[in-house]
């Protein structure tokens, strides 16, 4: 009876592995056959994409993406888009690191109010604010200007990056602290000197979330740069799209040049992502 039982044990967990595996697969195909479509796409012009949309180019056309690449307003945009992303995270970064600090290892009243009213910021999406968000800064003179942009993406960037900050920081033992403090070590030197070396995996993690988030935005730089000149990818392929309407396949080759970046930088930071996370969830 036992030996039967075993079987079926053994039988149940390969049934629900292949299933896993299947759905594992069926999701990948999900995202990477719209990506295989767009890659091989541009290799072709529009008559093949009309004529032949999922077979290999006969004749390649390799013109759509050495031309893509050959324009010096794409690598503005690159540009443009690598900064703001890094500005940005350094600054949601830094700040969300310091109030992380005081809510995780500080005791005072109001703490876990003020923790309260950060963590409300996850639940106004960013579209609700856009029209006062457009007043304020065309007051303060920062449009056209990538301050525009960086200042609010950090600022909306906070309650997340806190968040898991705090639950990060919190993990790390007081008696670490109180060994720092009988040494000498000040509060400030403390966080500084011990716990972001400590924190390099939940840092890593929310750079890695505030660098796509900055890089995938449209809607911010759309409201705030008319100047071509600040243009961000997104933009840019927006752009080429309307030049180029009629040259789908022209199009394609545009749209993968603008996700390389953004792909190789998550193919890269993967597993520090991850391992971030799950650090977060257990120390949490």
């Amino acid at each position: 009876m036992s030996g039967h039982a075993a079987a079926g044990r053994r039988s149940g967990a390969r049934l629900r592995s292949a299933s896993v595996h299947a759905v594992a697969v069926v999701l990948g195909a999900f995202v990477v056959v719209p990506l295989l479509f767009a890659l091989i796409g541009g290799f072709k012009d529009t008559a093949q994409l009309s004529t032949n949309p999922f077979g290999l180019p006969s004749p390649w056309v390799p013109e759509n993406y050495t031309d893509v690449l050959a324009s010096g307003s794409f690598w503005r945009q690159l540009l443009n888009s690598v900064f703001i992303a890094l500005a940005t995270t350094l600054v949601v970064v830094a700040l969300s690191a310091m109030a992380a600090f005081v809510f995780a290892r500080f005791a005072f009243r109001g703490r876990e109010f003020l923790f309260t009213l950060f963590t409300v910021g996850l639940m106004f999406p960013f579209a609700v604010a856009i029209l006062p968000l457009f007043v304020l800064l065309r007051t303060m003179g920062l449009l056209d200007n990538p301050l525009g942009v960086i200042l609010p993406q950090a600022a909306f960037g906070l309650p997340m990056t806190i968040i898991i900050l705090r639950s990060f920081f919190r993990g790390i033992p007081k008696e670490i602290e109180e060994a720092a403090t009988l040494d000498g070590c000040t509060a400030f030197g403390f966080f500084w000197r011990i716990l972001l070396p400590m924190a390099r995996p939940a840092l890593a993690t929310v750079s890695v979330l505030a660098i796509v988030a900055s890089w995938n935005n449209f809607f911010l730089p759309l409201v705030i740069f008319n100047d071509p000149n600040w243009w961000t990818i997104p933009l840019g392929v927006q752009q080429f799209y309307g030049q180029y309407s009629s040259d789908t396949a022209k199009i394609l080759a545009y749209v993968v040049l603008a996700m390389v970046p953004a792909l190789a930088f998550y193919s890269v930071a993967e597993r520090q992502l991850i391992g971030g996370l799950t650090a977060g969830a257990t120390k949490g």
